[in-house]
């Protein structure tokens, strides 16, 4: 379960959410807060069995609620000393080809398709600015369906670690 991988249904599968109930969003918090926390130290904080704990979070992972797990990284300390979020204008129905192109650019962190002034949203973290530059000016701008971009560079970042509260589930 810890390897980052995102698990759960593709993309193109969609089917209704299965409501959670107070034991599900417990162990959310608990799996948000210690992503490497045991099956026995979950089933003990929620008041279940082993075996319970263990189904509800293999159902979580099948239903998509829980996508995968990961470690968060301070990207300035792992070498990656610039980010950047850079808005891409790209042509009209090209997000399934843009988006595969720049799920495989070097930095990439995250990827929206937006509403607005600009089509998609993209996070990269870097090494230096020079490697920021090259992505932007020979990568990105080189993908054809690219119409536009504008790179804002991140001279700060906080880590909201944001949890689920209980009266958003």
């Amino acid at each position: 379960m810890a390897d980052g991988r995102e698990q759960g249904q593709s993309s193109g599968e969609q089917q209704a959410a299965r409501p959670l109930d107070a034991i599900d969003r417990d162990i959310l918090r608990i799996l948000q807060m210690d992503g490497r926390a045991s099956i026995r130290s979950v089933a003990d904080r929620v008041h279940v069995s082993r075996a319970n704990a263990y189904a509800r979070i293999n159902r979580l992972i099948e239903d998509g609620v829980i996508r995968g797990f990961s470690a968060r990284v301070n990207h300035e300390r792992a070498g990656q000393g610039a980010s950047a979020y850079i808005t891409l204008k790209i042509v009209q129905n090209s997000w399934r080809t843009v988006r595969e192109q720049l799920q495989a650019l070097p930095g990439a962190a995250h990827i929206a398709l937006v509403s607005g002034d600009f089509d998609v949203l993209l996070l990269v973290h870097t090494p230096d600015n020079r490697t920021l530059r090259e992505l932007v000016l020979t990568r990105l701008q080189a993908i054809p369906e690219v119409l536009s971009t504008r790179t804002l560079l991140v001279f700060e970042e906080t880590d909201l670690n944001r949890r689920i509260a209980p009266d958003e589930i």
